[in-house]
């Protein structure tokens, strides 16, 4: 599911879970970026992304290297990178009304990430936080953008993906997020549940899927990093 936003959306706070089968996509999408909203601000994501580029080695990159993000949204992550002192950056989402809300001197993109409008051989880093679980069909949709990725990097470039991931802690949180004096007591678990509600089928096929995408990421990068854990996998690969 691609989620598309306004920025006067109203932070509405759902306490019932409406059945997705009685709303339309824009309904389902609005009342999505309702909850993202609730879940964690737009500065609070900027930070998350820094922490995560930190600790991933990409602020250890050359400021002269030509970084796409895809599945960029509305650009948080093209934030994290500016504060880092990169210059060279694009941006790509298939979501106009998401991509508007950037603001920044990034280059950006309308595009679908299974065709990058990109050359080949062109960038040296390609990022995507948090995109490639929305994908509708694990494994042939996540084959066509990591194809892409491959085909638009440089020799020696750089894949960096950080997705969430079936470990035991996300399973406790999503135990937590189903009971209700939880949600009460900590607004981003009643929050997380909406997210988890209206993007259930992309996101429960990704989960799901674990030895397909490793199966992928193994076929096409060599190994940087590879880590498992808080929810979350991380990774960082060259292409073949």
């Amino acid at each position: 599911m691609l989620v598309s936003s306004k920025s006067f959306f109203p932070l509405m706070k759902i306490t019932e879970l409406a059945d997705l089968e009685s709303l339309s996509d824009d309904e389902i999408k609005l009342r999505w970026e309702a909850a993202y909203l609730r879940f964690e601000t737009p500065e609070e994501e900027t930070r998350k992304f820094s922490e995560r580029l930190h600790k991933l080695g990409v602020a250890d990159w050359s400021r002269n290297l030509e970084v796409v993000e895809i599945f960029c949204g509305r650009g948080n992550g093209l934030n994290a990178l500016q504060k880092l002192g990169f210059t060279r950056l694009s941006g790509v989402d298939l979501s106009p009304e998401l991509v508007a809300q950037y603001t920044g001197p990034a280059e950006m993109f309308i595009a679908d990430c299974r065709k990058l409008p990109f050359a080949d051989n062109s960038r040296d880093g390609v990022i995507v936080q948090g995109g490639l679980h929305h994908l509708l069909e694990i494994p042939e949709d996540l084959d066509r953008v990591l194809s892409e990725v491959c085909r638009i990097l440089r020799p020696g470039g750089k894949f960096v993906m950080v997705e969430p991931w079936l470990t035991p802690f996300l399973s406790a949180a999503h135990s937590a997020s189903k009971v209700k004096i939880f949600k009460a007591a900590y607004p981003k678990l009643d929050a997380l549940a909406a997210m988890i509600h209206y993007e259930a089928p992309t996101y429960t096929r990704w989960l799901e899927s674990k030895a397909e995408i490793l199966q992928l990421l193994s076929d096409k990068f060599i190994s940087l990093h590879l880590k498992q854990g808080s929810g979350k996998i991380s990774f960082v690969g060259s292409p073949k």
